[in-house]
């Protein structure tokens, strides 16, 4: 198995999980729409649920509607991820394993649309001013810092590559 391949399955197997029991230990452990504070004013461990997608986007859509939508959009995810894995030099670790990020995020969230019909959310953070940032929970970082390391990626590579041509 190449070296991005191991990365890719290997973050897989360890953030998909951790995705799962913290939802789980949420659920358990908290009543709905209850706060724990870790940093008092700042950050907290709740627990909300989201039938929409980022933001509350199609929280208030039908439960039909919103089932197909989502199922259309992990697959189509899927198929972007693992064209974009599939291409990767056998040594690029770091763009597999946000790669490997953005599909457990997707995955998880799936999961839990799949079983529960919205997606657990727990994390909340109050910005300065009061603004309460959207409750969100491990699979939308995981998403969100995939991305990011990607979109990262590409400005350094076409940098690179601008640079070798000037």
């Amino acid at each position: 198995m190449t070296p991005k391949l191991r990365v890719f399955f290997g973050a897989f197997a360890l953030l998909l999980p951790a995705d799962w029991a913290s939802k789980l230990w949420v659920v358990q452990n908290l009543s709905y729409a209850e706060r724990v504070p870790v940093i008092e004013g700042v950050f907290y461990i709740s627990h909300v649920r989201n039938p929409g997608a980022a933001f509350g986007i199609l929280a208030d859509s039908p439960e039909p509607f919103r089932k197909y939508f989502f199922i259309f959009v992990t697959i189509v995810a899927g198929l972007f991820v693992f064209s974009f894995l599939r291409n990767l030099p056998a040594q690029d670790s770091r763009s597999a394993l946000a790669l490997s990020l953005v599909f457990s995020g997707a995955v998880g969230n799936f999961i839990d649309r799949l079983f529960r019909g919205e997606v657990v959310d727990f994390l909340l953070v109050i910005l300065p001013g009061g603004y309460s940032w959207p409750d969100f929970n491990f699979a939308d970082t995981f998403i969100v810092v995939g991305t990011g390391v990607l979109l990262f990626e590409l400005l350094v590579t076409e940098g690179k590559s601008r640079d070798s041509t000037s």
